[in-house]
């Protein structure tokens, strides 16, 4: 070993051999690959080596003593995007792309749980670094100031390139198309590695970027062909039932199904939702079986699904990265074909996900965001205003919106790592000794406890008969990280196709003068949202292009594509490149034609949306001859002393007494609108630091 390190290339192949077996080490104990079978396991082993005599490998350019110091800083780099990808996946379930990176604001996703993702014995994931720097240290007197001779760096670098062509070769083997339908990251990097699967995202971007500029109008036919074959006849009998009535849709933060009816230490966790599912009245609907369909953008991603019935991007969110795009959305359509007026309501600053843009887009009359709350520290928590003063302070704007409207509420409290104040805690913790998980059940019996006196405040308003109330959950709210406690709280352990049907997210609906049905098994989704709330308005869903169909059509698709490329339907389940029977659970070792076509039409689907998001394809269709694009140069949301100034004769001074807005002690939520309104005092920055942008 003393002879080896006394030499250049010595040093540098037990870098290498170090990185190799580091990143292995890492890929077994932090990232839940699905690996199955020999093969896949050979691959996630071999995968790294390529990458480390590549990169490591361009440090042998160098003259002299830098080889080593260049080595080192290699070695730190690789290592630090590595355990940026442990810390992202331990929320997440997913890695980091060029598309989450760019989304400055939203990094931040991470935010305040950033170290509660972070584990004390990370500290060893350093131990490479510095085993290199005291080998270093130790053996540089012995080498030679001259640089290598030329042909070993470039030895090293064809061999790092038939490595990864040995592996790639062996890869496409296993799985055919592997680099053209690469819907779930988890392959990519199990098949090639993390730092090869940067480059390929890198490559993807780079082509999505000029799919805008290449596309044209015949783009949009294979589209419309799809989605108009799909359509589903609408449900005569409530066809237009709700034509005129007032929307309130309220969405539920990192809220699963599993929650519902569920008690701890023998209480319910959420005795309200509980009360709307099992309804007395036959008011409400319930989707037992609704899925969201969120990718990156996870909250951000359900606002545009369930506005646009278009999924959300594969890598990044088209919040972020599409705003520009031209959309025909929920609120734009509505404004157009009945005259509603849209707000969305949410306690949070308006530049996150770029909302300040993107509502533009989507037709968003109105948007309340931070400035309109009184953000003093008692009502700010985690990443924003917490529910109940949400909901209160909500209330005077709602009153005083133009009827019909079209209302998004959003609820914040129950968010990743789940905080809650002493005094806001009704139920005890659960007990697995897994702190977010524990603390889970305590925000969503405050979320509860919030959605129940708003409730309350809408029938004192008068707004609660005459309503289709629609509360929806956005995203998962427990990843896969956390399945050992997962396995205490539901009995079973958390295998692939048990996770996901725990993406499970509740949709409940209530349409006035409409009898429930109480509980509705239909397999249904996201996408679904836009096509039954156009047909209970009236609206024909055929017009648009829209994935999903009517959750009350006797048409209704029962398939549930989810964003990696995995699906759901009434019978069985496509997860992690397999088929289960949904009734057992039981992998299906010879699926039939039929399924294979159904993965086939999922895959489809996912790439024609993918389209229309990257080549801005709508921006070639009309839907009818009354549609106008939306100009965004119509719409501006003023902060709160904007609009007074705008509109100092109608009452919006009276708006601000009734939420008792604050800004001498307000408390700073967005990093980019925050720091730029007045009162604002400088210890808040601190919160900014910490905020996590949602990758809710």
């Amino acid at each position: 070993m003393k002879k080896i390190l006394s030499s250049k290339m010595g040093f540098f192949s037990i870098a290498v051999f170090i990185f190799w077996i580091k990143t292995y080490v890492i890929y077994k104990t932090e990232f839940t690959l699905g690996v199955s079978g020999s093969m896949q396991e050979f691959l996630l082993f071999f995968n790294p080596l390529s990458s480390g005599l590549i990169f490591i490998g361009l440090a042998l350019f160098s003259k002299g003593h830098k080889i080593g110091r260049r080595i080192i800083i290699v070695e730190a780099i690789m290592s630090f995007i590595l355990y940026s990808n442990v810390v992202y996946y331990r929320f997440n379930s997913d890695f980091i792309t060029l598309a989450t990176l760019m989304q400055t604001d939203n990094f931040g996703s991470l935010g305040g749980s950033i170290l509660n993702l972070m584990a004390p014995y990370d500290i060893l994931y350093l131990f490479d670094i510095v085993l290199l720097i005291f080998l270093y240290k130790k053996f540089k007197p012995n080498w030679t100031f001259e640089r290598l001779q030329l042909r070993k760096p470039l030895l090293v670098l064809a061999t790092g390139l038939v490595v990864f062509s040995v592996n790639l070769s062996l890869a496409e083997d296993d799985r055919p198309q592997l680099l053209e339908r690469t819907f779930d990251r988890n392959y990519l990097v199990k098949y090639l590695g993390m730092y090869n699967f940067i480059l390929y995202d890198a490559a993807q971007n780079i082509e999505n970027s000029t799919q805008r500029v290449l596309a044209d109008s015949d783009d949009i036919t294979e589209v419309q062909n799809y989605t108009k074959a799909k359509y589903a006849q609408p449900n005569e009998k409530l066809f237009g039932a709700a034509k005129g009535k007032n929307i309130i849709k309220i969405h539920l933060e990192s809220f699963q199904s599993f929650l519902i009816d569920y008690k701890l230490h023998g209480e319910e966790v959420t005795p309200f939702l509980n009360s709307l599912v099992h309804d007395e009245s036959k008011s409400f609907t319930y989707f037992d079986n609704f899925f969201h369909q969120t990718g990156q953008g996870k909250t951000a991603d359900a606002e545009l699904i369930t506005d646009t019935s278009l999924y959300g991007l594969s890598n990044g969110s088209a919040f972020s990265t599409k705003a520009d795009n031209t959309f025909q959305a929920l609120p734009a359509i509505l404004d157009q074909r009945q005259g509603y007026t849209s707000a969305v309501f949410h306690g949070d600053g308006k530049s996150f996900w770029n909302r300040d843009n993107m509502y533009k887009s989507l037709g968003v009359n109105e948007f309340y965001y931070d400035s309109y709350y009184d953000m003093s520290k008692e009502n700010v928590i985690n990443y924003g205003l917490k529910d109940k003063p949400f909901f209160e302070q909500s209330m005077p704007y709602l009153k005083n919106m133009e009827k019909p409207f079209y209302a998004h509420m959003m609820t914040l409290t129950h968010h990743h790592p789940y905080l809650i104040d002493e005094e806001d805690a009704t139920i005890a913790p659960a007990e697995t000794g897994d702190p977010s998980v524990d603390r889970y059940f305590q925000t969503a019996r405050y979320l509860d406890e919030a959605l129940k006196q708003f409730f309350e405040d809408l029938k004192e308003a008068g707004l609660y008969e005459d309503s289709v109330i629609m509360i929806y959950g956005d995203h998962y709210g427990i990843s896969e990280n956390h399945n050992r406690a997962m396995k205490e709280i539901t009995g079973e352990k958390i295998t692939s196709f048990k996770s996901a049907q725990l993406q499970r997210v509740p949709f409940i609906i209530k349409v006035p003068g409409v009898e429930g049905q109480g509980i509705n098994h239909e397999y249904t989704a996201m996408t679904d949202v836009m096509p039954t709330l156009l047909h209970l308005l009236g609206i024909d869903a055929q017009d648009y292009i829209l994935f999903g169909t009517d959750m009350f059509s006797k048409d209704h698709k029962e398939m549930v594509p989810f964003r990696n490329g995995d699906f759901i339907t009434d019978k069985y389940s496509y997860v992690d490149g397999a088929f289960y029977n949904n009734k057992t659970g039981e992998k299906i070792s010879d699926p039939t034609e039929s399924m294979l076509n159904m993965k086939e039409t999922a895959h489809h689907e996912l790439e024609l949306s993918d389209k229309v998001l990257n080549g801005d394809l709508l921006r070639f269709y009309s839907p009818n001859e009354q549609w106008e694009p939306v100009n965004t140069g119509d719409y501006f949301y003023p902060t709160l002393k904007e609009n007074e100034k705008i509109n100092d004769t109608d009452g919006v001074k009276d708006l601000e007494d009734d939420t008792k807005a604050s800004n001498e002690n307000r408390v700073d939520v967005s990093e980019n609108e925050g720091s730029k309104e007045e009162g604002y005092e400088e210890e808040d920055q601190n919160q900014n630091e910490t905020k996590a942008e949602e990758q809710q």
